[in-house]
C-alpha cells in the first residue's frame, strides 16, 4: 500500500494538462482515504493469485489509457474523438485478422456483456420470434440478455469436455424454431472450447445463424498454429464462417475495464442500428461509430489503450501471443502434475489456461467439503483460487470412482493467465495436492482417471 500512496501522489500532479496545476489539499487528503479503502483488494498482480479472470493491464496500455483521458474523447460522433475514433477502428479490423474474420462490421463496447447483448439484439432483428440456444457452459449471461430482449432462450446439455453437446443440438434444430445458436470458444468455467466446426454445419443445415463468445478464449487464436504451446486450431479456423463473434480485449489482451468487441460478418446489418441526432453526425457521410452501436458515449481512450499496445504488441503469437504462452503452459504442467498425483483429479483436461480440479473422495458431498476446505487453508497460506461448481452426475460419468450423492459438486478452479504462472505452476500444483488431499483416501487409488479426455 505504501507504493499505491506514493503513485497516486505522483499521479496527482498528471491528471490535468495545465502546467500549473497543483492538486489541493483536500484532493491529496481524499486520494489518501481511497488507498486506505483499496487495502480491502486480493493480490490480483501476484502469481499466487489464480482465482477470477483477472488480468493486469500491461503497463502501455494504462499509459495510453491516462493519456488518453487526458482529453477525455467520446468514440460517439467524429466530433467526440476524431483521433481515437479512427483508433478504435483500426484496433477492431486487428482484431478481425486475428480471429480470420476479414471485413467485419464492428466496434468496441463497454463490457463482452454488452457486446453479446448487440449481437443477440441483432439475433432478434434479423430472426424476429425464434430461440437462442446456449450450451449450459456457456456464461449466464446469454439467458439474460435474451430476457432483457425479449427472446426464448433455451440451455443445451454438455459433452464429457464440457462443451456444447452436438447430438443434442442436432435434436433440438430438427424441432425447429431456432434462430440463432451460440458457440463459446473458452467457456469461463473449465475453458472448454465448443466444436464451432461442427456447430456451424448444424446451423447452416436447419438454417440458423451463429454467434460465438470468444469474450475469453479469443485471443488464443494466437496460440492456435499447431506449435507448442498452442489449443486446437478447429474451433479458431471456423471463426471465418459464422455470423458475429464478441471477444473481450479487457481480459487477455491486456487493456484495462471495460473494453469489449463485436463483429458481425454481414456488414448490411449496420441497417438495424439506424437512427439519427440533431446535433451528433454532420462531421462526416461515412457512419459514425455511434451510428453501427446501442451505446452512445463510449470512452475513447479504451480504443487508445488498445491500439497503443497492439502497436507495441502485434497481434502475432511472437508479439501479444507471448503473453499467453506462458499461462497456457501453466496449465499444461499443473494438470500433468495433478494427474500424477493419484490424489487430485482434473474436471477436464485443460483447454486453455484454466485448470479446474478436486479431491478424489467416494461421494461429490465428499468432494465439495475437500474444496471449500482447501479453498480456505490456501488462502492462508497465500493461494487464491476460485471455487466453480459442476453437475455432480457429469463429474461422476469422467470419474465412475464418485457417487453423485448431491446435484452439483464444488471443484476449485485455477485461471493462469499471467506469465508468470509458468514460474509458480510447480509450486501451486503441490499446494493444491496438499491442500485438497492431505492424507490419500483408500477410493484415490481404485479411480480409472478420467473418460473422455
Amino acid at each position: 500500500m505504501a507504493a499505491l500512496h506514493a503513485r497516486a501522489r505522483s499521479l496527482s500532479t498528471a491528471g490535468d494538462l495545465s502546467p500549473r496545476h497543483r492538486p489541493a489539499p483536500a484532493e491529496l487528503a481524499a486520494l489518501q482515504r481511497l488507498v486506505e479503502r483499496l487495502a480491502n483488494t486480493y493480490p490480483y498482480h501476484d502469481a499466487h493469485y489464480v482465482g477470477q479472470v483477472l488480468k493486469p493491464p500491461h503497463p502501455v496500455a494504462w499509459a495510453a489509457y491516462a493519456t488518453a483521458m487526458l482529453l477525455n474523447p467520446n468514440n460517439h460522433a467524429l466530433d467526440g474523438g476524431p483521433a481515437t475514433a479512427e483508433m478504435e477502428r483500426e484496433a477492431v479490423a486487428a482484431l478481425s485478422g486475428m480471429l480470420g474474420f476479414e471485413h467485419a462490421l464492428g466496434h468496441l463496447a463497454a463490457s463482452g456483456t454488452i457486446a453479446n447483448l448487440e449481437a443477440l439484439w441483432i439475433a432478434r432483428q434479423v430472426r424476429p420470434g425464434e430461440a437462442v440456444l446456449s450450451a449450459a457452459s456457456a456464461h449466464y449471461t446469454h439467458a439474460r440478455m435474451c430476457s432483457v430482449l425479449g427472446l426464448a432462450h433455451e440451455t443445451l446439455p454438455v459433452d464429457q469436455r464440457g462443451a456444447l453437446d452436438l447430438e443434442a443440438l442436432e435434436a433440438r434444430l430438427r424441432r425447429g424454431g431456432v434462430g440463432t445458436v451460440v458457440a463459446t470458444l473458452g467457456t469461463t468455467g473449465l475453458g472448454a472450447l465448443d466444436p464451432v466446426s461442427e456447430i456451424v454445419g448444424l446451423c447452416r443445415t436447419h438454417g440458423c445463424r451463429v454467434h460465438v463468445d470468444a469474450a475469453y478464449g479469443g485471443f488464443f487464436a494466437l496460440l492456435a498454429d499447431g506449435r507448442r504451446p498452442g489449443v486446437d486450431p478447429e474451433p479458431f479456423r471456423a471463426l471465418a464462417t459464422v455470423d458475429s463473434i464478441v471477444v473481450d480485449p479487457h481480459k487477455h489482451g491486456l487493456q484495462p475495464y471495460g473494453c469489449g468487441c463485436v463483429l458481425f460478418a454481414d456488414a448490411a446489418i449496420a441497417r438495424h442500428y439506424a437512427h439519427d441526432s440533431p446535433y451528433a453526425y454532420f462531421t462526416s457521410r461515412d457512419l459514425h461509430l455511434g451510428e453501427i452501436s446501442l451505446e452512445c458515449s463510449r470512452a475513447g481512450a479504451a480504443a487508445a489503450a488498445l491500439w497503443t499496445t497492439l502497436q507495441a504488441l502485434p497481434p502475432t503469437r511472437e508479439g501479444l501471443g507471448a503473453h499467453l504462452t506462458g499461462g497456457r503452459q501453466a496449465a499444461l504442467d499443473v494438470a500433468s502434475a495433478l494427474r500424477g498425483s493419484g490424489r487430485v483429479g482434473l474436471a477436464a483436461e485443460p483447454e486453455l489456461d484454466i485448470v479446474c480440479s478436486f479431491a478424489l473422495r467416494p461421494t461429490a458431498t465428499e468432494v465439495t467439503a475437500a474444496s471449500e476446505a482447501a479453498f480456505d487453508s490456501l488462502a492462508a497460506a497465500g493461494w487464491h483460487a476460485a471455487k466453480l461448481a459442476v453437475d455432480a452426475r457429469w463429474l461422476a460419468e469422467r470419474h465412475p470412482g464418485i457417487e453423485p450423492d448431491a446435484e452439483t459438486v464444488t471443484t476449485l478452479r485455477c485461471a493462469l493467465m499471467k506469465p508468470a504462472h509458468l514460474t509458480v505452476a510447480p509450486a501451486l500444483a503441490a499446494a493444491l495436492v496438499a491442500h485438497l488431499a492431505p492424507a490419500a483416501p483408500p477410493s484415490a487409488t481404485s479411480d480409472p482417471g478420467p473418460r473422455g479426455a
